[in-house]
């Protein structure tokens, strides 16, 4: 089976936006075009649904059944339970609830286990925790290739490891770790594991049920959705963390972990997302459950993505006037290509947008990372990301703007 590209463009309206023609979008990293069935589900929140929710008038329980409709819908596709699935203001925001969390239920002495691979979302906040006495054990990467070697979180893990922290690929290295494997490790130390799947997510929402972690945290705002973050705590750590929401809330699993109250309409509008899985599942004769059809568009906008990869980083590759982050294999990682091309970044950024080609420069909050792998996070990086809905004409207008601009 292939991905039908037309079909997959015509889904979103920024590809019929005259302002956007002969605009290749390779920023999708930093955040992705919006599907139509999420733009018209905002629209109609809106327009007939923006009172509080959960009432017992008409607008008031319709704009509750779209928030919930959204939980279920997304957590059914991720094969995880409905309450098991919550939404925040962002995932860094989550991130940082999640830590207060642990901090309040960890003892001084015991241990997490951070990366230098991450985005700083993902780091930081359990950084922090060194101030409260917990122990910050740091995952270092290979600074040669940015890899992270599971038989060094190995050397990590012990009895008083309470924690691991990982991502599920990094936004500058790219490279798709081992997620099973990695948590598989730290579930035999007795530690729980999060995860980071905000680089991840947009390339096919994971079966985070499969693979095992207990923390799984993405942006809906790159995963074609408003600017929400969606974090999935399994019930056995989200029931034993200390509630963070009001006291009273602490009874209802997601909401033990959101301390202000949602965006309703944009919560709602998530069951978009949905919807634009369930059109492409019909469109390409996908069938069975939420769960299975995810796992089948998620391959399916794999296998998309990297047929149009390899020829990216085959042409960086030839080159020997730049260092490309991560592997050039297509297959092993995400297609959000970082590359060191031994000068400030932006001006690159800057000189491929007059070629019709949206790109980012700058260092993109993994300063730790870039610093690891000897690169100067003040000149940072220039980051090429797609997605799916990326056709290989773009790919060839890159390829050339590239060269004219290198």
């Amino acid at each position: 089976m292939t991905l039908d590209i037309d079909f997959v463009r015509a889904q979103f309206p920024a590809f019929a936006e005259p302002a956007l023609q002969g605009q290749a979008f390779f920023e999708n990293a930093g955040g992705s075009y919006t599907c139509a069935p999420v733009i018209d589900r905002l629209t109609r929140f809106y327009h007939q649904r923006k009172v509080q929710p959960y009432g017992a008038f008409e607008a008031s329980r319709l704009g509750g059944e779209e928030m919930d409709e959204a939980r279920s819908r997304l957590a059914a596709i991720m094969g995880v339970e409905t309450d098991e699935l919550s939404f925040g203001p962002s995932t860094t925001q989550n991130t940082y609830v999640l830590a207060q969390a642990f901090r309040q239920w960890m003892q001084p002495g015991e241990a997490i286990v951070v990366t230098n691979q991450d985005h700083e979302a993902n780091t930081g906040p359990w950084r922090r925790l060194a101030d409260e006495g917990i122990e910050i054990r740091e995952w270092q990467i290979d600074p040669a290739t940015g890899h992270l070697d599971p038989a060094d979180l190995e050397n990590l893990l012990d009895e008083k490891v309470r924690l691991v922290c990982f991502p599920h690929c990094s936004n500058v290295v790219g490279e798709i770790n081992p997620v099973v494997e990695i948590t598989a490790m730290a579930h035999a130390a007795g530690a729980f594991v999060c995860v980071d799947g905000v680089s991840y997510a947009p390339h096919g929402l994971p079966d985070v049920g499969l693979l095992g972690p207990d923390i799984y945290l993405f942006s809906s705002y790159k995963t074609y959705g408003p600017h929400q973050g969606i974090m999935v705590i399994r019930r056995a750590l989200g029931e034993v963390l200390p509630n963070q929401g009001h006291y009273f809330n602490g009874g209802v699993l997601y909401k033990r972990f959101t301390p202000a109250g949602p965006d309703h309409a944009q919560v709602a509008a998530c069951a978009g997302i949905a919807d634009y899985y369930d059109l492409l599942a019909d469109h390409h004769g996908i069938g069975g459950s939420d769960e299975d059809k995810g796992r089948a568009l998620h391959d399916l906008m794999r296998d998309h993505e990297t047929a149009l990869l390899q020829p990216l980083l085959d042409f960086l590759k030839s080159r020997n006037d730049l260092r490309l982050l991560g592997p050039s294999d297509a297959a092993t990682r995400a297609p959000t290509v970082a590359i060191d091309a031994g000068r400030a970044a932006k001006p690159l950024a800057e000189a491929l947008a007059q070629r019709g080609i949206m790109a980012g420069g700058d260092d993109f909050y993994a300063v730790r990372a870039l610093q690891a792998m000897g690169v100067d996070s003040q000149r940072g990086v220039l980051r090429l990301s797609f997605v799916h809905y990326t056709k290989s004409a773009e790919i060839d207008q890159l390829i050339g703007a590239l060269d004219s601009v290198l």
